[in-house]
Parts: C-alpha cells; structure tokens; sequence
C-alpha cells in the first residue's frame, strides 16, 4: 500500500466533501429567496442526485480508460464551475444548472475509490476505502457547521468558500497527485477496453456475484437513505427535539461512522471474510432500524444509533471493496461509478417514501419500512453474496499478499 498516494487521495476527498457539505444544508434557504416552494425546492434537492445518476458511471469508466488523474481534475473543475454558478445565481434556473453541472461531473468520489483500488492491493483494499470513508464523514461533520456561520454573510458567501476548496483541491490534484493506473498496470489490462456505453455498464447488473453486490447496495442505500433524509423531521414530531439538538445526534452518528471506517474497518476486515461481513451487518442493520422505530426516549435513541452507525460504516466500506474485487482491473472505475449511481437513485426515492410514511402512518413507519427492507436483503444475501464461490478466490488474492513468515 503505497502511504503517499494513499493519503493524497484522502486529502482530496476531504476538502471535496467539505465543500459540498458547506452548502447542501442551506440549499433549501437559498431557494427560498428566489420563492420556490416546497415542490420546487424537493426537485431542486434531488436534480444534483439525478444527474450524478448519469455521470457518476461515465466518469468512472472514462478513467479506466484514461487514468484517475485526469478524469478527477475535469470532475472537480466541474464541481468548482457549479459552485461558481451558485454563488451569482440571480435566479432559480441558475440554482438549478449549478447543481446539475455538479452532479454531472461530481463522480469525484468513485474516482477516488477506484485510486484507492489501485494503490491498495487486496488484503489493505477495505482499510484504504474506510479511510476514504472516514474522511468523508468528517467533511461531512465540518461543513454543516461551517457553511451555517458562513451564510451570516449571505447564502452566496458559503458557495464561494466551496468554489475556493474546488481550486485548492484542483491545484493539490495537479501538482501532487501521481496517476494511480501507471503504464505497468495499463500494461498487464487487455488492450480491448470496455465501451463507455450504458449497455456495457449495465451489464455488471446481470453477472451473478457483482450483480448481486449492486442489488444490495441498492436496498441498503434506500434503507438508509431514509433513516438519513428523514430523521430531522422524525426528531422534530417523535421528541420535539430543536434543529440544534438534532444537529448534535447528528454529529454524534457522524463521529461514530468515521470512527468505524477509519479505525475499525481495517483491523475487522483483516480477521473474517467479506462475504461473513456483508451478512453480519446488514442483520446488524436491520434489528437497529427496528430499534429506532420503537424508541421511547432520546437516550434510547443514542443507543440504538451506535449500531447503525457501526453497520452502516461498515457495509458502505466493504460493498465498495468486494466489488473492486469482483471486476476486472479494467473495469473497477466503471463498477464502482455505477455503484455511486445505484446510491444516488436511493436517494432520490428514499425522502419521497419516507416523508409519506411519517405524515401518514406515524413516526415509526420509516425504521419499521427500513427494517423490513433490510430483513429481505438479509434472506437475500445469505443465498446470493454469503459462501459464493468467488469469495474463495478473492479469500485467495488477499492471503497470497501477506508477507512469508520469517524463518526459525
């Protein structure tokens, strides 16, 4: 595993995640100065998740074929163009080409992954992508709060701050980030490439084991996706908790997930198979969302959430490096781009779902919904994922790194 690369990459996702965590909170507030409503402001939410539903898998396979390096430094150009945009809108059709123009090129994180993929061999790939993990979390922890006291100056002040960490990250790609996919590696890949084309893409969907990671990944983001999106509003009706005290459990699962991917991760993934993993925690996950569903206190709720955030951190991580692992070198930007935007049609569907539950069923319809869904995918990856004949292969690469005990 190569440190320098390693931590470069890791320092890029951070100040990117930061930067999008500065203004997805105030977007709402923004849109409501040019009187959009809630519908308006819903779709305007949702465009940056759509459009990065079309170009995360794009993006990621133009890398395969033309190296990380390059593709990361148009998609945070991109980024940087749609925060510009932001910061003069003067309109709400400006706002809303700001976030499709960042949603388009912003696969910057599944371009990251794929580095991490190639810089990491098979044994270290899930202690490198939590890593990745963590640092997103933490931007995430840190840009909320940033972005909230920067919009004392005006909506328009955070999108700035963000355009400025896109030229900071631009100028840190540039001048220190070697290219992970080298003429050595692009040597040992078969000269035909994959087509960048959504037949090709799709195409992962129908293979039986990275198919079957893809469905999971699917069901698991839109279970989570509505603990996620709808939890605010959950406090505010279940607890009458305040926007800062929602802020602060927030905050408190975030801290818990970086602590998972950063520090946990590695050293569990190092003792038992991925596929055991995958089962363990998606089981974990679903007894926990159950958990928040029945909730009768606060201090119920802090500790239920500890286990989600664990199973959440930890799933998120391993799904991502399974899959790396279950493609050709060839085609690990493509998967894993995909990968983003079957995460990205979560959530999109999971706020619309889990609203309708919460107004017209009751505060514990969204965890119940999320648990059902995680039970099935339970039943599902014991059948599909768990003992698969693939994971006695991968099994095989990591051990086949480990350095030769020393002789006696």
């Amino acid at each position: 595993m190569n440190k320098k690369m390693l931590f470069s990459i890791i320092l890029v996702v951070f100040i990117d995640l930061l930067g999008f965590s500065l203004i997805l909170p105030l977007l709402p507030y923004y849109a409501k100065t040019f009187e959009a409503n809630s519908f308006v402001t819903g779709l305007l939410v949702a465009s940056y998740a759509v459009a990065q539903l079309v170009g995360a898998p794009i993006l990621g396979r133009l890398s395969d074929r033309f190296g990380r390096r390059p593709v990361l430094l148009a998609s945070v150009f991109g980024t940087f163009i749609g925060f510009l945009l932001l910061g003069f809108a003067n309109s709400l059709w400006i706002l809303f080409a700001s976030r499709i123009i960042d949603g388009l090129t912003g696969g910057n994180l599944s371009i990251a992954q794929a580095y991490i993929t190639d810089v990491t061999d098979e044994k270290n790939r899930s202690k490198g992508l939590g890593l990745i993990g963590a640092a997103f979390g933490v931007g995430f922890i840190i840009g909320p709060v940033a972005g909230g006291l920067l919009s004392q100056w005006g909506y328009a002040v955070p999108a700035f701050a963000a355009a400025g960490l896109s030229i900071v990250n631009l100028a840190l790609i540039y001048a220190w980030l070697p290219e992970s996919l080298t003429a050595e590696k692009r040597a040992q890949m078969p000269e035909k490439r994959p087509a960048v084309t959504l037949g090709a893409l799709l195409s992962a969907l129908k293979r039986p084991f990275s198919g079957s990671l893809l469905i999971s990944r699917f069901f698991f983001g839109l279970a989570f996706a509505t603990f996620q999106t709808i939890f605010s509003l959950y406090a505010l009706q279940k607890f009458n908790l305040s926007a800062v005290e929602t802020g602060y459990i927030l905050t408190y699962v975030g801290v818990l997930s970086v602590i998972t991917q950063g520090f946990l991760v590695g050293k569990i993934t190092s003792k038992y198979r991925e596929d055991v993993l995958i089962v363990a925690a998606i089981g974990i996950m679903a007894i926990s969302l159950v958990g928040w569903a029945l909730a009768p206190s606060v201090l119920v709720l802090l500790i239920i959430l500890a286990p989600t955030s664990f199973a959440g951190g930890l799933l998120n991580t391993i799904l991502s490096s399974t899959l790396t692992k279950s493609v050709a070198p060839q085609e690990v930007g493509g998967i894993l781009g995909l990968s983003a935007s079957v995460e990205s049609s979560t959530r999109i569907i999971a706020p619309t779902i889990g609203g309708f539950l919460l107004q017209n069923v009751g505060t514990w319809a969204p965890g119940a919904a999320g648990a059902v869904i995680m039970f099935g995918l339970l039943i599902y990856a014991r059948i599909a994922i768990y003992n698969h004949p693939i994971v006695a292969e991968i099994r095989e690469k990591a051990l086949a790194v480990q350095p030769a005990p020393a002789a006696h």
